[in-house]
């Protein structure tokens, strides 16, 4: 069965401070976010009535607005509270939790500094990002590569930026693939389309430097888990003649969670006792199990 379109769906969305119906919540065609990709968004999960890292991601939004040149017209503190107050408006208890800025529609062209910057909240119900995710997922290499950090504002969760993990992310499903590992602008291994990458040797982490990547929440609370059953976690360029040489790999993400891979593009990895033990570990957290 296939899902319910997003458009259509029962239900209401935070916009501009208010609830409206789910199926009002629009924007005009002419909309800037629209045609210059300078909307920002956060990926915030709920476990059992609760948002993971609710006030980091709410920050995060607000920095990456700041990277476009404009500010969202809310504190940290009342995103927050617009995504409380979305997701009990919902009535779910697991969830995903969408905040999303934009530019309006009161000027077109390059320039944007007359455009009202929106918000808005929306919560819906969405399973493992990845079907029978700890069996392990198959990923293959990316044509396109993340860009050096002086040609985009990288550290920013900014729409834009995702063509080229679209682009990567159907690439990879029409050949068969779950998602696409993509390498940087220098060729050291960098993420996959929506998740950051570790990979596991002698029960140690290797992870990418995060100097061109995405700040991740989860990623740095699967470093902190690691770090707290006494698991060395090295941040370093890796390059992909490395990869054969590591016993596992897994990817991870507010979506993805704790996932791990089995094969990238013909090399292959066991879903070992760290990778399991990280993603009990991260499931406990998150439903507030254990804490760090």
């Amino acid at each position: 069965m296939l899902e319910k379109p997003y458009h259509d769906r029962d239900g209401h969305i935070w916009v501009d401070g208010e609830f409206i119906d789910w199926r009002d919540a629009k924007v005009h065609v002419l909309t800037h976010s629209l045609h210059y990709g300078s909307a920002v968004f956060e990926g915030d999960r709920a476990y059992e009535g609760e948002i993971f890292r609710l006030t980091d991601h709410s920050a995060r939004l607000r920095n990456s607005a700041d990277l476009l040149g404009y500010e969202i017209p809310y504190t940290t503190e009342q995103i927050d509270q617009a995504c409380v107050d979305a997701l009990a408006r919902s009535g779910l208890g697991d969830a995903y939790v969408r905040p999303v800025a934009w530019r309006g529609s009161e000027m077109m062209g390059v320039a944007s500094k007359n455009n009202v910057i929106h918000l808005a909240v929306a919560c819906w119900h969405w399973g493992n990002y990845f079907p029978d995710k700890m069996a392990g997922i198959r990923l293959m290499i990316s044509d396109w590569k993340r860009p050096a950090p002086d040609t985009i504002p990288c550290k920013a969760k900014a729409a834009g930026l995702y063509m080229i993990c679209t682009l990567s992310k159907d690439k990879a499903a029409a050949g068969g693939w779950d998602d696409a590992l993509m390498y940087d602008y220098r060729g050291r291994v960098a993420e996959c389309t929506g998740a950051h990458i570790f990979f596991v040797r002698d029960g140690e982490l290797h992870t990418p430097t995060n100097d061109i990547l995405l700040e991740g929440i989860t990623y740095d609370t699967v470093i902190q888990l690691a770090e707290k059953r006494g698991i060395t976690v090295h941040r370093r360029d890796i390059y992909p003649s490395e990869m054969p040489h590591f016993e596992g790999a897994f990817v991870v993400g507010t979506a993805a969670e704790v996932t791990p891979v089995r094969e990238i593009q013909g090399i292959h990895y066991r879903v070992g006792d760290t990778i399991k033990e990280l993603a009990a570990d991260y499931d406990a957290l998150v439903r507030g199990k254990i804490s760090l």
